[in-house]
């Protein structure tokens, strides 16, 4: 019995020493494996650290060789404005042997073709009055002598707009364009409709697709002609019957500075008399003077402008009559306007003087209207008529 426990006790012993042995082979097969992996990892981080410095050694070749471009690029640049220069120089000294040779030589011949082209020029402006008056048809044959009456006709409140009739038309019916900014007419069957209190009752309301700017417009045969709003010289065509635009054209020079310095808001003034529709508008380039420009009402093509000597600064208004304007000229404060610039484009000799009655404040709006003889003007809201005293031209 005890024989048999001391030969399970050398079995169990046994088993327990080859089981022992059996992890320790299996922990150094993982190490070994492990120590393989680690190897590895350092031969391809070795091999990354070796690929970016030979990346780092490319791009330092790259930059001095681009910036060994740049600096061949650079003296050639300056080689080639040291040529420039030099072909100026050398052309500079040839125009003056030029016009030393040329002051040397005969110069009748000069003269001549410069006598040749005064009167050309001569002959052309000769010909250009002559066309104007053809143009225009001689059918003006008296001035603005003064004004006979003045007549408050309404006041609607606002400080600026403009009201007309259409002369081109026999019809009574007024029109009323209220703000400087608006997209709305009020169309009125006669004055007695417009001078009612309920006139908003009364009034046909016109819209319009496109606004308006300024108090310049006008209406002409059927048609509304206006400055757009925000943009700078576009003169808008609106046919009134059937509510649509019938044309559009831009103003050469117009619409940079008001036309006139004490009514900011207008930058383009239409206007309409015996030969039709003009448009009246200031430029920096003539100093501020006022430029008129005769316009085809039908077409919207230019006929033809003229530099004015009539001044913006301290102007309010103006208008066209019989082929002349006048310039209407105020305080800031208001008071008498006075027609101190009068300018005729046939070159007529005209006097000014003109003196609108005298009222508080000033003119927002003032148009002839040339059927009836009469102003129609917007003065610090009210709506004014002035029928004027002609004369026969001397």
């Amino acid at each position: 019995m005890a024989a048999l426990q001391v030969h399970l006790l050398l079995v169990a012993s046994l088993l327990s020493s080859l089981g022992a042995g059996q992890c320790l082979v299996q922990d150094a097969a993982l190490l070994s494996y492990m120590d393989q992996r680690f190897l590895a990892l350092e031969r391809r981080l070795e091999k990354c650290n070796q690929d970016v410095l030979e990346y780092v050694e490319e791009f330092r070749e790259f930059s001095k060789a681009v910036l060994s471009r740049l600096a061949g690029l650079s003296s050639g640049r300056a080689e080639l404005q040291r040529q420039v220069e030099g072909l100026l120089t050398r052309a500079e000294h040839a125009q003056r042997d030029i016009d030393y040779f040329g002051s040397t030589t005969d110069s009748n011949a000069c003269v001549e073709v410069h006598k040749d082209l005064l009167e050309q020029q001569l002959l052309e402006e000769e010909e250009e009055k002559k066309r104007l008056k053809l143009m225009f048809n001689a059918t003006c044959d008296h001035v603005l002598a003064g004004v006979r009456s003045l007549k408050v006709v309404k006041k609607t409140g606002a400080k600026h707009g403009s009201w007309m009739k259409d002369p081109g038309k026999k019809h009574p019916k007024i029109y009323l364009l209220s703000g400087s900014v608006n997209n709305v007419v009020l169309e009125f069957a006669n004055i007695m409709a417009f001078m009612e209190d309920s006139q908003s009752l009364k009034a046909h309301r016109i819209p319009l697709p496109l606004p308006w700017e300024g108090t310049g417009q006008v209406i002409y045969q059927g048609f509304l002609f206006y400055h757009r709003h925000g943009s700078l010289n576009e003169i808008i065509k609106f046919n009134i019957q059937k509510r649509k635009v019938a044309g559009q054209m831009l103003l050469p020079g117009a619409g940079r500075i008001p036309a006139y310095q004490l009514s900011a808001h207008t930058k383009i003034d239409l206007a309409v008399d015996e030969q039709g529709l003009w448009a009246l508008h200031a430029e920096p380039e003539t100093g501020g003077n006022i430029v008129i420009t005769k316009i085809h009402a039908a077409s919207l093509a230019v006929q033809h402008s003229w530099d004015t000597p009539c001044s913006s600064r301290a102007a309010e208004a103006a208008f066209m009559a019989c082929n002349t304007l006048h310039v209407l000229y105020n305080s800031p404060s208001g008071g008498s306007s006075r027609a101190l610039c009068v300018y005729d484009v046939l070159g007529a000799r005209t006097n000014p003087g003109l003196q609108l009655p005298k009222r508080q404040g000033g003119h927002s709006t003032v148009h002839y209207n040339p059927r009836e003889k009469q102003l129609f003007a917007w003065g610090d809201g009210s709506q004014i008529i002035y029928k004027l005293h002609t004369e026969q031209k001397v």
